[in-house]
């Protein structure tokens, strides 16, 4: 058995803000399930973690972590969650705040919380082999392991979840909260700051992401964020494993936000359009295509293509729901086009979970034209609910949605190349032509109900890099 410690700044179902947080809660559990491993996973004790998961843990250890001239006190406690340990590491300074990020000093709380983590692992009550760090949060933790040595051989491995966020912080902060030789930092600096995201690259026995056309990307300038040419430097080094879902969780036969649960049948899936269509305020028929957006609403997610045409597509006899929040030019946008169209088009700006679900359950067509997505979760949560996504051909979407090919009967979904406007008007209409002739559609429904996404395979690949990892000879 290999015995495993994820490094993460968030993980379900104790703390989330997006995508690292279902991966984190949810690779573990397929790990044990599937490959028989001991994975564990340390995280920051937040204040927004709930009080119940709070009322289980049981205190471990006091300890000192030293950040330069600082001594500060650090506390470990663990909780066992679905056959995972967890640890978490208190500090009241650094972690009794509301929120996760976005304070000034989120790259000391991070720094702080990478010791911590080295400081730890001799109290605890297993001896991991391979040390795993999540994004950048986690990209000190891995220079450390290797710098540091806290377990003798201990294996190294680093996961990009989103390159564009890197922890970058004044160099000035090296001497000030290190406590290392200047020897070690050049492996931690990158253009003339401390880069955590850099640290962890060029520390890590192996890299990963979480899809191959990312692991691709990232090697140009136009993905790689200015990383690009470490990226290049160790690309032998970078694997590309797509992410997974929990299937038990988004499960449409047995979801409780939705109205009717069914497996494949289309019959109750136009049941629960039509509850939708009542709910919200649109016209109820349950032929019309329903087309629905669950998204941030930045920059990244695609929105700027559809502000030119919007206009020409709600045209069609379709109907179109958006649920998210964002840039107020965007929250704006949808807000003023739910005016114009009150008849086909709803913006919901706010995030709701239920009403997320019941969106999955009663869409034919779900968007996402991305500019840039590592990998990719919603449409896999759409594919799950056998709603057919539209996507755009970039990173993960371009490895989990094949384009629908009306001669050979090949494909789960619809996309296009190119990031513009009018490749996706097109697309959008082409859907609707393939949605209005009934045999296609049968055709395209049969390839979305095949379609699986569990993490069983993603979960064979990790061990296979662990193992490779184990038993081929360190690195110097």
């Amino acid at each position: 058995m290999k015995n495993v410690l994820f490094v993460a700044s968030e993980c379900t179902p104790f703390i989330k803000t997006g995508g690292l947080g279902d991966v984190v809660g949810s690779l573990p559990q397929a790990l044990k399930k599937h490959e028989k491993m001991d994975v564990r996973v340390i995280l920051p004790m937040y204040d927004e973690i709930p009080a119940k998961w709070r009322e289980q843990m049981t205190f471990q250890v006091s300890f000192h972590v030293p950040l330069g001239w600082r001594n500060q006190e650090a506390s470990l406690y663990s909780l066992e969650h679905n056959d995972i340990i967890y640890y978490f590491i208190s500090n009241d300074y650094y972690f009794t705040r509301k929120g996760v990020y976005g304070y000034y000093d989120d790259g000391e709380r991070f720094i702080f919380f990478c010791r911590a983590v080295m400081e730890a692992i001799p109290h605890l009550d297993f001896t991991p082999e391979i040390l795993h760090g999540h994004d950048w949060q986690a990209g000190i933790a891995v220079a450390l392991a290797k710098i540091m040595q806290p377990v003798e051989d201990m294996k190294t491995v680093f996961t990009i979840h989103n390159i564009k966020y890197q922890g970058k912080m004044p160099l000035d902060m090296y001497e000030e909260f290190f406590n290392l030789p200047n020897e070690h930092l050049g492996g931690l600096e990158w253009n003339g700051v401390i880069n955590c995201m850099k640290a962890g690259l060029f520390h890590s026995d192996k890299i990963t992401t979480v899809s191959p056309s990312y692991a691709e990307e990232i090697k140009y300038p136009y993905f790689g964020e200015g990383l690009d040419p470490i990226i290049h430097q160790r690309s032998e080094d970078v694997v590309g494993v797509i992410n997974g879902i929990d299937t038990d969780d988004f499960n449409p036969r047995k979801d409780p936000y939705i109205a009717v649960n069914y497996r494949h049948s289309r019959v109750k899936k136009k049941e629960n359009k039509i509850i939708l269509q009542e709910q919200l305020g649109l016209p109820i028929d349950g032929d019309k295509p329903l087309y629905v957006m669950i998204t941030r609403l930045v920059e990244q997610k695609g929105i700027h293509l559809l502000e030119p045409i919007l206009d020409q597509f709600m045209q069609e006899d379709v109907q179109f729901v958006v649920l998210g929040t964002g840039d107020p030019e965007f929250e704006s946008f949808f807000y003023f086009a739910g005016d114009r169209y009150p008849e086909k088009l709803v913006a919901k700006l706010s995030f709701d979970e239920g009403l997320a679900r019941q969106l999955y359950a009663a869409a034919d067509f779900f968007l996402m034209p991305s500019q840039f997505e590592p990998c990719g979760l919603s449409q896999l949560i759409a594919l799950q609910y056998k709603t057919v996504p539209i996507v755009r051909e970039t990173g993960g979407l371009k490895d989990t949605v094949t384009p629908f090919n009306e001669i050979t009967g090949e494909g789960n979904g619809f996309s296009f190349t190119n990031y513009n406007a009018h490749d996706l008007l097109s697309v959008l209409r082409y859907s609707l032509f393939i949605y209005n002739d009934t045999t296609k559609w049968q055709q395209l429904l049969k390839n979305v109900n095949k379609s699986q996404f569990s993490w069983k395979d993603s979960a064979h690949d990790y061990s296979r890099i662990y193992e490779q990892l184990i038993t081929e000879p360190i690195k110097g």
